[in-house]
């Protein structure tokens, strides 16, 4: 991405595809939440750009250190995004561009996830930085998508936090997890689930009959 676009214009859209895709096979085999997450090594060297694109953040900012790197490595690091912005120059209006430009085949898969998944009212819990990339880039796309978007946890990664509060977003869980693949939004699952057992299943003031005061 510091030396041309990351990802052509017809990768962007098949990711998407296979996201959306992904949430309507899910919730058409029954399930009745979406739970995102990825594996890879330096996505969240893309989430960094992603998330300082829609945060307006410095890139120093919203740069982590991923899997633990040292502070040569992430001198490095934030070079890399802020050289991929300045060649760029992302416009936030152009989520497809955006995409395009400095994001990963797995935040376009993520962002169509969270699409088909609001798309279908069914919520969806975030997991860290990448994903919060992604429902960044989602919001961009269609903003009625965060009202699908549950945050499953706050990430140990600075980005993360930056995309939280731009998204206004309260996170579920705070363990200074920086792990991916889905653990954060994993460990949340059962907050959701007993929060809406409570909303369905708890008896109200009138079913109990509790006498008012």
């Amino acid at each position: 991405m510091t030396t041309g676009p990351a990802l052509t214009r017809e990768e962007v859209k098949a990711a998407l595809e296979v996201g959306i895709e992904t949430a309507r096979d899910l919730v058409a085999a029954g399930n009745k939440a979406l739970l995102t997450g990825e594996m890879g090594i330096a996505n969240t060297t893309a989430s960094a750009a992603l998330i300082s694109v829609y945060t307006e953040t410095d890139p120093a900012e919203v740069t982590g250190r991923g899997t633990g790197i040292n502070d040569e490595m992430h001198a490095r690091k934030v070079d890399v995004v802020r050289r991929a912005l300045e060649l760029h120059q992302p416009d936030p209006a152009d989520p497809i561009g955006v995409l395009e430009a400095v994001g990963g085949l797995e935040h376009a898969a993520m962002v169509g996830l969270l699409l088909g998944g609001a798309s279908l009212r069914t919520p969806v819990i975030l997991d860290g930085v990448s994903a919060g990339a992604a429902a960044l880039v989602a919001r961009a796309i269609a903003p009625e998508v965060l009202a699908a978007c549950i945050a499953g946890h706050r990430s140990a990664e600075p980005g993360h936090v930056a995309a939280l509060n731009k998204l206004g977003l309260r996170p579920l869980v705070d363990l200074d997890l920086r792990l991916g693949e889905g653990t954060g939004a994993l460990l949340a699952l059962p907050i959701v689930q007993s929060a809406a057992r409570a909303m369905h299943e708890v008896a109200t003031f009138d079913s109990a009959g509790v006498t008012e005061k």
